[in-house]
């Protein structure tokens, strides 16, 4: 398993879940072609990448390369690192047919072939080793942002000075965060809030 502390861009679900096997960090998931309406998780892809960057993982197929062509334009190129996977023919298990180029995607390519291809991008490990805080479910119920009356109000400014979308789940926001800012940063980042 690699520990990442940039987020992997796939398509679906299915390859956020065989990453989950070999990744340890943030998988986002564009939901195919779902990205190019959706301007919230276009504006979180922007987001992250301004931070840390990110590491975009797609099919070899077309759709792939259509999506991974449409987050490049819109995050700078220096902030993407690509994974590309081999073309290899086939079909995924829970599948009855192969895809129309007869290749498997993400989610149908071994573990072992999946980190090679990461290695050959230069992505092999974090590229912090720092030992820090991490944001907790308990910091932000003590600091009003979950289980209180406003804390939904609360939480929406948060996220609107951090140029978040306003619609991530707690734990989304909890792995988000935690790619973002330090502990000490988040704290008085709510503060200001008051």
């Amino acid at each position: 398993m690699i520990k990442l502390d940039r987020p992997v861009i796939v398509e679906g679900k299915y390859d956020v879940i065989k990453l989950s096997n070999i990744i340890d960090g943030i998988i986002i998931k564009t939901d195919g072609f779902g990205i190019f309406k959706n301007k919230e998780k276009q504006k979180l892809l922007r987001s992250l990448a301004k931070e840390k960057g990110i590491i975009v993982l797609t099919d070899s197929d077309g759709a792939g390369f259509v999506i991974r062509n449409f987050i490049s334009s819109i995050v700078p190129a220096d902030k993407i690192t690509h994974v590309y996977i081999p073309d290899v023919f086939g079909k995924e298990k829970r599948k009855t047919e192969a895809s129309a180029e007869g290749k498997l995607g993400v989610e149908g390519i071994k573990e072992s072939v999946l980190l090679e291809a990461f290695e050959k991008a230069g992505v092999t490990a974090s590229l912090t080793n720092e030992k820090r805080r991490l944001i907790t479910p308990l910091d932000l119920f003590e600091n009003g942002l979950s289980g209180r009356p406003n804390s939904a109000e609360k939480r929406k400014k948060l996220l609107k000075k951090l140029s978040l979308p306003e619609h991530l789940s707690s734990s989304s926001l909890i792995k988000i965060l935690n790619t973002f800012v330090t502990f000490e940063e988040f704290e008085k980042t709510v503060k200001e809030l008051i």
